[in-house]
């Protein structure tokens, strides 16, 4: 006698992969039109956030702050800022309160490539979820948000 078919249920940790996978799809289209790793677009996300709508007023971070938003070691991130820095998407500036400390900003065409990219990921993310209704749409986001935040303090906790 054979055991009854167990229903098809997805784990947690499957829908996130998938997530990913999605998300990585979508993300690679256009940081592959950019000439940009996965990385490297993460770091400039990092180095936009907080900058004026005109490119202008980057607030600039930290290498260690860079090599974590990028989930990269140090040295790789010092390497990819190097890149980023060559192809005139950010730049380095040291800290006005601290002469010892570098900080790198975002360029003005840095900023472009991120509002550029981020327009057409905005669009394929909307069609990737355009058959939710209006309010999972705002349920998804939202659970996005609150997990990014539980994520974010759980790095914190984990950082020294």
């Amino acid at each position: 006698m054979s055991d009854p078919p167990r229903p098809s249920r997805m784990r947690i940790v499957d829908m996130l992969d998938l997530a990913d996978r999605t998300v990585g799809a979508c993300l690679a289209q256009i940081t592959v039109s950019e000439g940009l790793s996965r990385e490297q677009w993460r770091a400039l996300m990092l180095l936009d956030e907080g900058t004026a709508p005109d490119g202008t007023d980057s607030p600039g971070h930290t290498m260690g702050e860079i090599a974590l938003r990028a989930a990269v070691p140090a040295p790789t991130a010092t390497r990819m800022v190097d890149k980023l820095v060559a192809d005139g998407l950010a730049f380095r500036r040291s800290d006005p309160w601290d002469r010892r400390r570098v900080l790198v900003h975002i360029s003005t065409e840095g900023h472009a490539v991120v509002t550029r990219a981020a327009a057409e990921l905005d669009e394929a993310f909307g069609t990737v979820l355009s058959d939710l209704p209006g309010t999972d749409r705002l349920d998804l986001l939202g659970l996005l948000d609150r997990l990014g935040a539980a994520a974010g303090s759980a790095e914190r906790a984990r950082t020294p």
